[in-house]
C-alpha cells in the first residue's frame, strides 16, 4: 500500500515538476525569440504544435481549417517576435492566440466546410479495437451536435486540463461563462447519450 501511495505522490509531482520546467523552458524561447533567435521558434513549435492543432479542430471542426490555424499561429508568433520577451505566461499566450486565429479563420471561410462538421473526429481511437473506433466515431458524432464554444470548453477543460479563470482568459468570456458553456456543453452530451432527460 506505501509504495502505491507512495508512487502516486512521486507521479504527481512529477507531473508537477514536469509543467513548472515545461513553463519555464517555453519563457525561455520566448525570450530567445524576441532577440532574434528564430531557432527558438521551432522549438516552440515541437512543444505547442499538437496542442494548438488539438484546440483549433475543436474550435472549428475541420482537419484543414486546424492546420491552417496551426500556420497562421506560428507565422503570427515569428512576425510580433519583438514583443514575446514580455508574456508572462507563453503557454496561455499561445492557446489564446489559437482562439482568436480560429475564429478569424471561421468568419472569414463564412462556414464553408470542406467535408461535414459530422465527419469531423474530434476523438480518435487508439489501438485496433473496432469497439473504440465505433465509441470514437459517435463520441465525434455527438460533439459535433455542440455549439463550437461549448466543444472548445470541453477540450480547454479536459484536454489540457485548464481552469475555468485559464478557460476563461484564453476564450475572452468571464469565468461564470466558461463555467456555464461546461456546464451546457455536459449536460447536452449527457442527453444526446441518453443519461439525462
Amino acid at each position: 500500500m506505501w509504495a502505491m501511495t507512495q508512487w502516486t505522490q512521486d507521479t504527481l509531482v512529477d507531473g508537477e515538476d514536469r509543467e513548472a520546467a515545461g513553463a519555464g523552458r517555453l519563457s525561455g524561447l520566448f525570450e530567445r525569440l524576441a532577440v532574434g533567435k528564430t531557432d527558438a521558434l521551432e522549438e516552440i513549435y515541437a512543444a505547442c504544435a499538437d496542442e494548438v492543432h488539438g484546440l483549433a479542430l475543436w474550435r472549428t471542426g475541420s482537419a484543414h481549417d486546424a492546420a491552417d490555424v496551426v500556420q497562421e499561429v506560428f507565422v503570427r508568433l515569428a512576425a510580433g517576435r519583438a514583443r514575446l520577451g514580455k508574456v508572462r505566461n507563453p503557454l496561455a499566450y499561445i492557446r489564446r492566440m489559437t482562439h482568436s486565429v480560429s475564429i478569424d479563420l471561421f468568419r472569414k471561410r463564412a462556414r464553408r466546410r470542406e467535408e461535414p462538421l459530422e465527419a469531423c473526429r474530434f476523438v480518435e481511437a487508439t489501438g485496433d479495437s473496432p469497439e473504440r473506433r465505433v465509441d470514437a466515431e459517435r463520441a465525434s458524432k455527438l460533439l459535433a451536435a455542440l455549439p463550437a464554444a461549448q466543444r472548445e470548453v470541453l477540450f480547454l477543460r479536459h484536454f489540457t486540463g485548464c481552469s475555468f479563470a485559464e478557460i476563461g482568459r484564453i476564450t475572452g468570456v468571464p469565468t461564470f461563462t466558461a463555467a456555464s458553456r461546461y456546464r451546457l456543453g455536459t449536460r447536452r452530451l449527457r442527453q444526446l447519450l441518453g443519461v439525462e432527460s
